[in-house]
């Protein structure tokens, strides 16, 4: 995980495939999307919030900068997502209260 500022929480979870944080601000403000593959093999990471969609390929780590605000209530979903070799692995999401 990246160092974030001291007003920063930081959230993450893990599915099968792949971990996602995210460093947030309040329930709206988005800083980065962190993305990192379980088995540290690389792929197509993926990052997406609200409007945002932002794509790394060949890399099996990556922290995409966001800062960005997106309102979603009750709760805004920060995802990351893998793919390998053109097909889709897995999607798996941050809530944010």
């Amino acid at each position: 995980m990246t160092a974030v500022p001291a007003s920063a929480e930081v959230k993450s979870t893990c599915g099968t495939y792949i971990c996602v944080a995210t460093a947030y601000q309040g329930r709206d403000y988005v800083q980065d999307i962190t993305v990192t593959t379980r088995e540290g093999l690389p792929g197509t990471l993926r990052a997406f919030v609200g409007d945002y969609r932002g794509s790394k390929a060949g890399v099996s780590q990556w922290r995409f900068v966001v800062n960005r605000e997106f309102r979603a209530y009750p709760k805004l979903a920060v995802c990351g997502g893998l793919d390998r070799s053109g097909r889709f692995i897995e999607n798996h999401c941050v809530l944010i209260p």
